[in-house]
């Protein structure tokens, strides 16, 4: 059996890692996979040869680099290799329990997000809740697709990815109408404090996800939260509540809403990569 170890500089939150599950399931040569996103690498424990995988991950366009291979024994015990099957079975089971879990959080930010964006007329909420139902269509594609066919999975993927483009779009275009028109400043409040719940709940999601990792794994949790899209994007809604405000303008709320814009466009570019 190989070992091949790649560095992963885009995976940075549970959805690249399910991404990349999704991307590589149905492989048989393929027998463990093993993620850390902290330090953000993946191993591989495969039969025959890499290329094949390389180019796999490579299609996701998430910063793939391959750091080494190796033959090892899958009996040895340094190796951390996991033979046993009902053991297998039940982290599966344990993983989709939570999966649930953080879809129905990141589906209730969605709406919350999208309503108040809406109401309180700010692009970057209504950006972020893109970006919340971008994760939401990743746990749900993995769930709904469990049990089905590849072909059944594919088709959701692209489904899900031109739905996220097509609302990509229309955001960016009420961007440009709201820059070039005179439109009334968004409630700055309800940006920050909006923003900063959805933190907390991008954190809880983080947590749950990683709770039945190891102890080592669990205590850098912080450094991984800190470091994901999800946090960075809330944390650029808050700067721009507090610059609307300062500022009286509109002009923050705009910059962020385009640039979740485009990130949800890169990501919804990543889901279709799953439909090929």
């Amino acid at each position: 059996m190989n070992k091949t170890t790649f560095k992963i500089s885009k995976m940075d939150c549970p959805s690249e890692e399910n991404l990349i599950r999704m991307k590589l399931e149905g492989d048989s040569d393929i027998q463990h996979l093993e993620f850390d996103i902290p330090n953000r690498k993946l191993t591989v424990f495969h039969h025959g040869n890499v290329e094949g995988i390389e180019t796999t991950i490579h299609d996701l366009n998430l910063g793939d680099t391959l750091l080494s291979t190796e033959t090892i024994d899958p009996y040895d015990p340094n190796n951390n290799f996991k033979t046993d099957t009902d053991s297998s079975h039940k982290k599966d089971a344990e993983q989709r329990k939570l999966l649930w879990i953080v879809l129905v959080i990141n589906f209730a930010f969605f709406i919350i997000e999208m309503s108040t964006g809406l109401i309180s007329r700010s692009m970057g909420l209504v950006a972020d809740s893109l970006d919340m139902l971008a994760d939401s269509f990743v746990y749900g594609i993995s769930l709904f697709a469990v049990g089905g066919t590849v072909i059944k999975k594919k088709r959701i993927a692209k489904i899900a990815g031109y739905f996220q483009i097509t609302l990509a779009i229309l955001g960016f275009l009420e961007v440009l109408r709201r820059f070039f028109g005179n439109e009334q400043l968004p409630d700055f409040s309800t940006m920050i404090v909006i923003s900063i719940l959805a933190l907390i709940a991008n954190s809880i999601c983080l947590y749950l996800l990683q709770k039945s990792k190891s102890k080592e794994e669990a205590h850098m949790q912080a450094s991984m939260i800190f470091t994901s899209n999800d946090v960075i994007i809330n944390l650029g809604v808050i700067v721009a509540g507090i610059l609307v405000n300062w500022l009286h303008s509109s002009t923050p709320d705009l910059i962020i809403g385009s640039i979740v814009f485009a990130l949800v466009i890169q990501g919804a570019f990543r889901i279709l990569k799953l439909s090929k």
